[in-house]
C-alpha cells in the first residue's frame, strides 16, 4: 500500500491471473444458462465482472507483512480467497469456500486521481494473516477479483509481502 522499500528479506508475491481457470468458470456459467438449469445449492458461480487469480508459494513459512496495491484512475477492486484445492473439472465453487475477511482497495470517482487508495485496515491486515497461514499447507491460493464501479483488471497492480519465518 505504500512506498517503502521492502527488507531485503521480504517476499512479494504478485497475484496472477489464471485465465484458463477463469474461462472454465465462465463456460460453466454459460452452459447452464443455455441447457435452463440451476446452480447446485450453494454453488458460486463467477460474475461477469469477476477473474480468478493465484498466488504461488515456494517457500510455505511465512509471516505477513503488508499489502502493495495500485489503481490506476477510481474504482473498487475486492479480493475474495478461496479455501478449496481447486480442482475445477471436479468440483464447482461454493459459497461455504470462500474466506473471510475479504479484501477491498478503492478510489470513489470524486476522489483526485493521485489520491492514495482507501482500505479496511484491520480487514485487510486479518485477511493476509490467514493467507500466511494458508501457505503452510499450500503451494498455491486461489482468489476472485471483482471490479467494480470504473475499476479494471488492467488498471490493477496488488502483490502482498511476506517475511520467510526462521
Amino acid at each position: 500500500m505504500d512506498g517503502a522499500k521492502a527488507p531485503s528479506n521480504a517476499l512479494v508475491l504478485a497475484f496472477k491471473e489464471d485465465t484458463a481457470l477463469t474461462e472454465m468458470m465462465r463456460l460453466r456459467v454459460s452452459s447452464l444458462q443455455r441447457s435452463g438449469q440451476k446452480r447446485q445449492e450453494g454453488e458460486r458461480l463467477l460474475l461477469p465482472h469477476e477473474s480468478v487469480y493465484r498466488l504461488d508459494f515456494h517457500v510455505q513459512e511465512l509471516n505477513f507483512s503488508r499489502w502493495h496495491f495500485s489503481l490506476t484512475g477510481h474504482g473498487r477492486a475486492t479480493i475474495t480467497g478461496i479455501s478449496q484445492h481447486w480442482t475445477p473439472d471436479l468440483t464447482n465453487l461454493m459459497t461455504r469456500q470462500l474466506l473471510e475477511p475479504i479484501g477491498t482497495f478503492w478510489r470513489n470517482a470524486d476522489d483526485p486521481e493521485d489520491s492514495p487508495l482507501k482500505w479496511l485496515e484491520a480487514d485487510m491486515q486479518e485477511f493476509g494473516e490467514r493467507i500466511a497461514e494458508l501457505a503452510k499447507v499450500r503451494r498455491v491460493m486461489y482468489f476472485l477479483f471483482a471490479f467494480k464501479d470504473g475499476a479494471e483488471a488492467a488498471n490493477l497492480s496488488c502483490s502482498v509481502e511476506f517475511t520467510p519465518e526462521k
